[in-house]
C-alpha cells in the first residue's frame, strides 16, 4: 500500500509498505476513508515537531472502515479514530485523563499514522460515526480539540471571550464556545482569516492584531480567552486582555517560558488551564453538533485532494495556509 510519508524534514514521499494482515490483541484492522491534514503534519514536514523520528507516516485526523467483525464491530462500520493511544495504567490514565496520558502515543507522531491504506488501532480508539459521511468524521478530531478546551474552561452563557488565532483549532474553538452561549470575539493578524470567519461563520466580532480593542464595552476585559495561535509573544500579550476572575486557556503549545506580571495576575484572581488533544466525551460531543447540523463541515472543508495526487500538493499547502482550513485526502 502506498504510505503517506515524512522522509526527512523538507521531503516527502508516498512509499509502498506492506499492509498489516493481523492486529494485535484488542486492536481492530480498519481501512482509512479520509485524512485530514493539520498543523501538526506541516510542521513535521518543516522539521520543526519537537517529539518526532523520521521517517514517519502522518495522519492522525481520520475516518475509516472496520475491516472484519468483533471486539463490539461489524465490517464496514464507519468509524471516528481516536488517534491518541494511551497506556491506561499512569497516573493520568487511572485519573480519566487519557489525553494526557504520560505514555501517550499519538498516531503520525509517536508511531505511524493513517496517510495509507490501512491501519491497526485499539478498539477502544473508535468511535461509531453514525450519520456522519466519510469527510465529516475526518474532520471529528481537530474539532474535538476546541471542544475539549471549552468544556475545560467552564464558560458560562453570556460569558464575553476572545479566541486568538483564527486558524482551524481557533475557529473550532469558537464554534464551540459559541454554542456554549458565549459572546465570541476573534483576534488575528490576517484581515483575510478574520474576513472568512466572518463570511463563512458569522463571527461579526473580529479583530486584527495591533488594533485597540479595549475600548468602549470591552473596558473590563474578557471573561475567558482561548489563545490558539503557537506564539508565545501572542500568550503573554493575552494576559492584558483578561477580566477580574476570568480563565486563560492555552489551546496552543509553544516550547518557550512564558512570563507574565505576577501582581495583576493575582489581582484579576486568573485561572490559567493547559488544553491538551480530547476525550471520548469531546468526540461524542463534536458528532453530535455534527449530526445536528450546529457545526457547518461544508465550509470547514477547503478542499479534497486523492491519495495519489498529494505528494505534489503537500508543499503547496504548507507554504500557504492563511485562509486554508482543512484540506482532507481521500483514498
Amino acid at each position: 500500500m502506498l504510505s503517506g510519508t515524512v522522509v526527512k524534514p523538507g521531503e516527502f514521499a508516498l512509499e509502498p509498505r506492506p499492509a498489516p494482515i493481523e492486529a494485535p490483541e484488542g486492536w481492530v484492522l480498519i481501512d482509512i476513508e479520509a485524512v485530514g491534514i493539520c498543523g501538526t503534519d506541516y510542521h513535521i514536514l518543516e522539521g520543526k515537531h519537537p517529539y518526532l523520528k523520521y521517517p514517519r507516516v502522518i495522519g492522525h485526523e481520520l475516518s475509516a472502515r472496520v475491516c472484519e467483525d468483533g471486539l463490539g464491530w461489524r465490517a464496514g462500520d464507519l468509524v471516528v479514530v481516536n488517534p491518541y493511544i494511551s497506556c491506561g495504567e499512569c497516573r493520568a490514565c487511572r485519573r480519566g485523563k487519557p489525553n494526557c496520558c504520560s505514555n501517550i502515543e499519538v498516531l503520525g507522531v509517536h508511531r505511524d499514522g493513517g496517510l495509507c491504506a490501512r491501519l491497526a488501532v485499539p478498539a477502544t480508539n473508535l468511535y461509531a460515526a453514525d450519520g456522519l459521511s466519510p469527510l465529516q468524521a475526518a474532520m471529528v478530531e481537530f474539532l474535538a480539540i476546541g471542544a475539549h478546551a471549552v468544556r475545560r474552561s467552564g464558560i458560562q452563557k453570556g460569558d464575553r471571550t476572545l479566541v486568538t488565532g483564527a486558524g482551524p483549532i481557533g475557529l473550532g474553538t469558537a464554534l464551540f464556545a459559541r454554542l456554549a452561549g458565549a459572546d465570541v470575539h476573534l483576534l488575528d493578524l490576517s484581515p483575510a482569516r478574520l474576513e472568512q470567519a466572518h463570511r463563512l461563520f458569522g463571527f461579526s466580532k473580529t479583530h486584527k492584531v495591533g488594533n485597540a480593542i479595549l475600548a468602549g464595552d470591552l473596558v473590563d476585559g474578557f471573561d475567558v480567552i482561548f489563545d490558539a495561535t503557537g506564539s508565545a509573544k501572542a500568550i503573554e500579550s493575552g494576559f492584558q486582555l483578561l477580566a477580574h476572575g476570568s480563565s486563560y486557556v492555552l489551546v496552543s503549545v509553544v516550547k518557550d517560558d512564558i512570563c507574565f506580571n505576577d501582581a495583576e495576575f493575582h489581582k484579576r484572581e486568573t485561572r490559567i488551564i493547559g488544553s491538551r488533544n480530547a476525550t471520548a466525551e469531546d468526540f461524542q460531543h463534536v458528532m453530535a453538533a455534527i449530526r445536528d447540523r450546529k457545526i457547518d463541515t461544508d465550509a470547514l472543508c477547503s478542499q479534497t485532494i486523492p491519495l495519489e495526487d498529494f505528494a505534489e500538493h503537500f508543499t503547496r499547502l504548507a507554504q500557504d495556509r492563511e485562509t486554508l482550513i482543512k484540506a482532507i485526502v481521500t483514498l
